[in-house]
């Protein structure tokens, strides 16, 4: 069974009526395992409890009870203490001391990271250095010694690096997508930050083409076989770890996990199979970031012009034309000011070519038919001839008849026994296909299932609960067997 299939039983104390004592209870075992403290007594615990506001009458019964219960939801493991017992009563009670699994470790740590976020917002970065990192880290792999210490390191110094750049430009492109980011960058107080976003995405973009060529030439260099001496050593060191599980890890398997995990770091920064990498990805969207910036940046600079005054313009323009000291020249301003007067543009239907550098005279001329500006004007027709084609139809209506015909003879063969039944017949054709779905439509409106056909026959249609694959030339069709009944023939 799949690890996803099976239910988290130790997340159940999130979720538990009395959640906010279980989760306190459990959040003194993390602090206590951050401090390197594995086994707490439940004296502890309810010292630690009622020294809380919310738990000062808190019952020591009930402390018992529900560290039993975390025990059970596998949050908890329970260790008898035999070293303080004094009595023989106590000896009898069974004191416990309990520790954490690490399954509650990673749920807390998680609560605890979730918890230190002041808003539900991404957060992230797009750091230049760590891809600086991430290319010296791969760079010794080429001088990578025979050492299984020494590769372990290397190892891990790579997978920090990407993972950082995996998951801060992933959360940095979410945080400036985000509705609430998209809002702010609409506001006019935008336009403080705009020249520090700018730079910030342009500085990230010119490290990135820098570093980024060197770690895909490595990474190319980096085969499967190339690799294969490298990840033996990982397995060394893994092997020189003591472990007491029962289902040991092979080696192939191991290989095989660390051959699938470079093989993801790969397919991050380059180009397999056609699909594009995440790098390509990377690179678009942040140069679409930029645009977008720039775009709100010029809609809200045009906002801000247009109510600005242009008093002080037009006084300007002012000044000009009284220095003209005729009215041609005053034309003449004017015309560079506001444009020609009364220009009649005309525009093209078709485009002769896509050529921008292309000249207008050497194309060829289009006529263009001009219409008076008239409500009475009205185009000439000229009066024409209707054609009957009486040979053309009556050729169509032959062709008709003699089509009905034959799918009138067609269906009486098939209905010469009195009944069809659907699971009985062989490849039909696709009108008779069309032809039976339609009286069973017509049946169920009717109680008794009765139809009438286009031919004048009387049939009684019967569903049945089989399921059967009717076979016609033009596909097959999976439905109920169905069975039609003739009940009164057509009339000749």
């Amino acid at each position: 069974m799949s690890s996803t299939m099976k239910q988290v039983v130790e997340a159940t104390y999130l979720t538990s009526p009395s959640a906010g004592q279980y989760r306190t209870i459990l959040r003194f075992f993390y602090r206590q395992h951050e401090r390197m403290r594995d086994y707490i007594t439940p004296e502890e615990v309810l010292q630690h409890l009622r020294s809380l506001p919310p738990f000062i009458d808190y019952d020591e019964e009930q402390l018992h009870q529900q560290l039993a219960q975390l025990v059970k939801w596998n949050n908890l493991s329970a260790r008898q203490d035999m070293t303080n017992a004094r009595t023989i009563e106590e000896y009898k009670k069974k004191r416990f001391r309990y520790q954490p699994t690490p399954y509650t470790i990673e749920i807390e740590r998680m609560l605890v990271e979730l918890e230190s976020k002041i808003d539900d917002t991404f957060k992230g970065s797009l750091e230049r250095s760590q891809f600086e990192r991430l290319l010296d880290a791969l760079q010794k792999l080429e001088t990578a010694p025979n050492h299984p210490e020494q590769c372990m390191q290397i190892w891990e110094d790579i997978l920090r690096h990407f993972k950082i750049i995996r998951t801060s430009t992933a959360d940095y492109i979410a945080y400036i997508n985000s509705e609430k980011t998209d809002q702010r960058m609409q506001t006019e107080a935008f336009l403080v930050y705009k020249a520090q976003f700018t730079n910030y995405l342009r500085d990230f973009i010119v490290s990135l083409q820098k570093t980024s060529l060197q770690i895909i030439e490595l990474l190319q260099k980096y085969t499967k076989q190339r690799m294969q001496p490298f990840f033996e050593q990982l397995i060394l060191k893994e092997r020189s770890i003591p472990r007491l599980e029962d289902v040991a890890v092979t080696d192939e398997q191991l290989l095989a996990y660390y051959e699938e995990y470079f093989q993801s770091i790969k397919r991050w920064f380059l180009e397999i199979n056609g699909q594009k990498s995440e790098l390509e990805v990377l690179q678009w969207q942040t140069n679409e970031m930029i645009r977008r910036i720039t775009r709100y940046v010029q809609r809200l600079g045009e906002r801000q012009h247009h109510f600005k005054s242009r008093r002080n313009d037009y006084l300007h323009l002012a000044k000009w034309f009284i220095q003209c000291e005729t009215l041609e020249e005053a034309h003449e301003v004017s015309a560079i000011v506001f444009g020609a007067m009364q220009v009649k543009h005309v525009q093209l239907k078709t485009y002769t070519t896509d050529d921008l550098h292309a000249d207008t005279w050497d194309e060829k001329p289009e006529q263009i038919n001009i219409k008076p500006r008239t409500n009475r004007y009205r185009e000439k027709t000229k009066a024409t001839s209707i054609s009957l084609q009486t040979e053309q139809k009556r050729a169509q209506r032959e062709l008709y008849l003699k089509e009905r015909q034959q799918q009138e003879q067609a269906v009486q063969a098939y209905f010469k026994d009195g009944s069809v039944q659907l699971s009985q017949l062989q490849v039909i054709e696709p009108f008779m296909r069309k032809l039976l779905l339609s009286w069973m439509s017509k049946a169920r409106v009717n109680k008794e299932g009765l139809v009438l056909t286009e031919s004048g026959m009387l049939l009684r249609v019967k569903s049945l609960e089989q399921k059967i694959v009717l076979q016609a030339l033009d596909g097959d069709l999976h439905m109920r067997d169905v069975v039609f009944e003739l009940v009164k023939e057509a009339k000749v």
